[in-house]
């Protein structure tokens, strides 16, 4: 891994700081990404619509391995996260991009468990075009499921049964 090249990596936050982290990181000047999703949220005497987290307790950076310090030294970051302890791992750019495809399309995401099993799916049209997910059937909908394998999360987006195709 060239480590001048900038990488996505997954940012392991305090929890309910996430937003507070993204924020501090975008002051030192760090690309990052925090994905969040509109959830009605019920107070005493009224309801609210409220941003909250797609994976609580996580966001995503983009940088250089020159620059993992920067940001673990940044206040509420606990880690970031990699198959080995002290050692980052990369997220694949495709999956972050899918994430910001869904969070910027006006489709109901849905929190959903990590899937490592199912049919490997694309969406060839619509909102969604060119995401690549698991299919899972739910009720009479069909969803997408996209995974973040490294954060063992996913999210869920309904989609036209239509609309999809296999991969092979």
């Amino acid at each position: 891994m060239d480590r001048k090249a900038a990488y996505w990596f997954a940012v392991h936050a305090r929890s309910r700081h996430e937003k507070q982290v993204d924020s501090f990181l975008k002051e030192k000047c760090i690309d990052s990404f925090l994905p969040l999703i509109k959830t009605l949220s019920r107070r005493r005497d009224r309801k609210v619509f409220v941003d909250l987290p797609l994976f609580p307790g996580y966001l995503f950076v983009n940088i250089p391995l020159d620059n993992v310090f920067d940001v673990i030294s940044t206040r509420g970051v606990v880690r970031i996260i990699g198959t080995d302890p002290f050692t980052p791992t990369p997220i694949p750019e495709k999956q972050v991009n899918d994430i910001k495809i869904l969070v910027n399309s006006n489709v109901k995401l849905d929190p959903y468990k990590y899937l490592q099993s199912g049919t490997k799916i694309r969406v060839k049209a619509g909102p969604l075009m060119g995401i690549e997910g698991i299919l899972l059937k739910r009720k009479a909908n069909y969803r997408v499921v996209v995974s973040v394998d490294l954060l063992q999360r996913a999210t869920a987006a309904e989609v036209c049964i239509a609309d999809i195709e296999p991969i092979d």
